[in-house]
């Protein structure tokens, strides 16, 4: 009997360490933090953005430039975010775009919506500098009056100075 049960037991541990699945485990390795769990149909896959979308322009290229207070000059990151969006746009040149210079709430509305024009407008020029053709570009400056964040504070301050990217034509999904 006790044979028996010693044989069950061995062979319960065999299947076991045979099963298609790992056993689940109650915590992270020490080396990775923990990760969220998603659930997907078995056999999918997630490719993300579809090619040529508006969604895998903003992932793979980014939609927005930042300035500094009072400044409508390109910074480092500004000029790396661009040269991501012209070498999307070289690769679907069907697309059309609309930039617009965005400012934060401090000064005169129409301060601001000049200073949001010379912001689309860099932006444009540094595009059109990359080999995108100025056709497909239009820009527009909303001054302060669409900020994305809505707190006073120099943090939203600097959220809202930005030249935001977005597809106006010819996108594929």
């Amino acid at each position: 009997m006790k044979f028996k049960l010693l044989i069950i037991a061995g062979m319960s541990a065999v299947l076991a360490a045979c099963a298609s699945t790992p056993p689940a485990t109650t915590e992270a390795p020490d080396s990775e933090p923990p990760q969220t769990t998603r659930t997907e149909t078995p056999g999918t896959v997630d490719q993300g953005p579809v090619p040529g979308t508006e969604a895998h322009f903003v992932a793979t290229a980014g939609d927005r430039v930042f300035y500094d207070l009072d400044r409508s000059t390109l910074t480092a990151a500004g000029r790396e975010t661009l040269r991501r969006q012209a070498d999307w746009l070289n690769a679907y040149p069907g697309t059309d775009i609309l930039i617009a210079g965005n400012c934060d709430e401090r000064g005169t509305r129409e301060y601001n919506l000049a200073l949001g024009a010379r912001r689309a407008n860099a932006a444009r020029d540094y595009l059109v500098s990359l080999g995108v053709s100025p056709s497909r570009i239009q820009t527009v400056s909303y001054g302060k009056e669409r900020p994305t964040c809505r707190e006073s504070s120099e943090r939203c301050w600097a959220l809202n100075r930005n030249a935001t990217t977005m597809i106006s034509g010819g996108v594929t999904g």
